[in-house]
């Protein structure tokens, strides 16, 4: 009897333990050989970025031979919450006309900042709609008129 107590009691421990445990995710750029970090400004070119590092998480938009970015974070989900980013790791490689390395600059989770979304709408034009008029706004409308064409844009013509 006792031995049942304490195996369910450890049982209990370790299934409430686990529960506590997060589930953690790896996403981005992952580094295999090479950490982007390993590249050094003034020595390495284009090439040797793609073949140390391989394909760029994105490039910039405005100027995409220019600055590439590699982009990896991790983050941690516990049960029925919402995952939270706990690192984040972008490294902007930056290229001279030449496509040599300029500049390697790391941007950690604290560089980031936190936009608020407008919650405001842009007003459309017209009348609002209730649902019963949605529901029913085509009952009691004709069918457009036939033509002998199937032409889009073309006149009805009865003859």
């Amino acid at each position: 009897m006792l031995r049942t107590k304490l195996t369910f009691a450890v049982l209990s421990a370790a299934v409430l333990t686990a529960a506590c445990a997060p589930t953690v995710g790896q996403n981005g750029f992952q580094a295999i050989d090479a950490k982007p970090t390993d590249i050094v400004a003034g020595t390495d070119t284009r090439q040797t970025v793609l073949t140390r590092l391989g394909s760029p998480s994105t490039t910039s938009t405005f100027e995409k031979d220019t600055i590439w970015y590699y982009i990896s974070q991790t983050t941690e989900k516990y049960t029925y919450n919402r995952p939270q980013v706990t690192q984040r790791s972008v490294t902007e490689i930056t290229f001279n006309e030449a496509g040599q390395v300029a500049a390697v600059r790391t941007l950690g989770l604290d560089d980031g900042q936190r936009l608020a979304m407008n919650g405001n709408e842009t007003p459309t034009r017209g009348r609002q709609l209730t649902i019963l008029e949605q529901l029913l706004g085509n009952v009691g409308r004709g069918q457009l008129p036939r033509t002998d064409e199937d032409v889009p844009g073309q006149q009805r013509r009865d003859d």
